[in-house]
């Protein structure tokens, strides 16, 4: 049954809306126009921050040998998806999910406006306020999409789908924008174009805000005002605290680049497994909702091993395609984070035929669990892929063909649209109702701890032959879409009400 609005309730978008948007709700043209432009900002400058960490100092990078630089734009990956945690909690108690995304939003903005000043100390504060405002937005612009659709409403999976494809028109325009400057201008120019998307997302946002479901200014589960005041207080004072204590080590000399890695790989593994318990432990759950918890583990696990490779296309691959590949197609030559732009394309092209697939088949279609595994396995191949063209060159100046790149990409894309569309709409349906948005959240833990194991398992890019390296991890991933496919029966008897 389709989820539609009294008219009374200000938290619930105008009831002419619900099919205003190729069938879909309004609401979804709104947070899907936002998603084009932060994607634009975050992927466009993710496409160049490898290459930016490992260009020479007097080219204006920073210097940085290719293992280092692709594992700490993992553990900035990391940062970013640990703090959605925070940012699910702060949309439940304190803020509500409309200003929990204008909020992060403003935050990515100054961000990235920061990054474009050329100076290292501005790139970090930068990277600092990019991961604060990401961890607002993202748990909870995905949480208001769940939002404009009943339970049993069988276009949520196709909505999401619609919704992933306006994400990835972002991810597939920002790195062509923000690479060209890159390589033709400056590093800082490809950050000052992600800064001006980010600034016409916030706007659209803004201007579309009655279509959406979810936007009354007080939080769906908020604090006492008591209770509330003191946590204000605290989140204050240990933001403070930390940035204190963490100054004083750095000048101490003891948190380094490479052990503020580590703290991140840490954190990431710890705070998925204390959430999960919090979780199952709390009195707010039912036991049906406890229930639902124990396969969305699997599911959860499942999205770690295949984001871990995705997330690889912006940087082992990026720096795979700028020293083994040739960066040109028909005679056509491009800057090497063009490529990042292929997995993009392909997501776009993809997305809206998944969606139409599911729409057909209806109650037909695979099961969430099997679309998920599937998208684990396509990940997993699209790096064995690259064992072939990697494989038996004794010259050191073979380059493969930029169709080996695009081939590896269209497979991870493929999967990417499979995982993360399925996950993203499991999630809204699986979650216990006092933890709405901060499910969401939980599943972008899943990302940060995607990231964190990343941001170790990529130091020996370089250190290892490239076969051993992306056949070891391709295989990993495969056998673990396998792992998912066998659960199937399992999954299917506890996932309800997901198909």
């Amino acid at each position: 049954m389709s989820h539609t609005a009294t008219g009374t309730d200000p938290a619930q978008p105008p009831p002419e809306d619900d099919h205003a948007f190729f069938g879909q709700p309004r609401g979804l043209m709104t947070l899907s126009g936002l998603e084009v432009w932060e994607r634009f900002s975050f992927l466009g400058m993710q496409a160049i921050l490898v290459l930016f960490f490992a260009d020479q100092v007097s080219d204006g990078g920073l210097g940085m040998d290719p293992g280092t630089a692709a594992s700490v734009s993992a553990a900035y990956g990391t940062l970013v998806y640990l703090v959605s945690v925070a940012g699910g909690w702060l949309a439940d108690r304190i803020l509500g999910s409309y200003r929990a995304v204008l909020y992060g939003g403003i935050l990515i903005a100054c961000g990235h406006y920061a990054m474009a000043v050329p100076t290292a100390t501005m790139t970090w504060v930068g990277l600092g306020l990019i991961s604060a405002g990401t961890g607002l937005l993202k748990p909870n612009v995905a949480s208001m999409v769940g939002k404009l659709y009943g339970t049993e409403d069988d276009r949520r999976d196709a909505g999401f789908a619609l919704y992933y494809m306006g994400i990835n028109i972002g991810a597939f325009v920002g790195p062509l924008v923000t690479g060209w400057l890159g390589e033709h201008a400056s590093w800082h120019w490809g950050f000052s174009a992600a800064a001006f998307g980010m600034t016409l997302g916030l706007i659209q946002y803004v201007a579309g805000r009655r279509h959406l479901a979810g936007r009354k200014h007080a939080a769906e589960y908020a604090l006492a005002p008591g209770p509330m005041r003191r946590a204000v207080l605290m989140i204050m004072a240990g933001i403070l605290v930390v940035a204190l204590v963490a100054t004083a080590l750095a000048l101490a000399g003891w948190l380094t680049m490479d052990r503020f890695v580590d703290v991140l790989t840490l954190v990431s593994v710890i705070a998925p497994v204390v959430y999960f318990v919090v979780m199952f432990r709390s009195p707010r759950v039912t036991p049906e909702e406890r229930g639902r918890l124990r396969p969305y583990v699997v599911l959860f696990l499942a999205s770690v091993v295949f984001n871990f490779i995705l997330f690889q296309a912006y940087s082992t691959m990026i720096l795979l395609a700028s020293t083994n590949a040739r960066a040109e197609i028909f005679g056509f030559h491009f800057p090497a984070s063009w490529y990042a732009s292929a997995l993009g394309a392909f997501e776009v092209a993809l997305a809206p035929v998944v969606a139409a697939v599911w729409a057909r088949m209806g109650p037909r279609q695979p099961h969430a669990s099997n679309k998920i595994a599937i998208g684990v396995i396509l990940g997993g191949l699209s790096f064995l892929l690259m064992v072939l063209p990697t494989s038996g060159h004794a010259d050191e100046t073979y380059k493969m063909a930029a169709w080996w790149i695009v081939g590896s990409y269209l497979l991870l894309g493929l999967g990417d649209i499979l995982l993360e569309t399925s996950g993203m709409s499991a999630t809204t349906k699986l979650a216990p109702k006092a933890f709405a948005s901060q499910t969401m959240a939980l599943w972008f833990l899943s990302l940060a701890l995607a990231n964190g194991i990343q941001a170790q398992v990529v130091k020996l890019y370089g250190e290892v032959s490239n076969p051993a390296y992306f056949g070891v991890n391709g295989a990993i991933a495969v056998a673990a879409g396998v792992a998912v496919i066998a659960a199937a029966p399992w999954l299917r008897r506890t996932m309800h009400p997901v198909h």
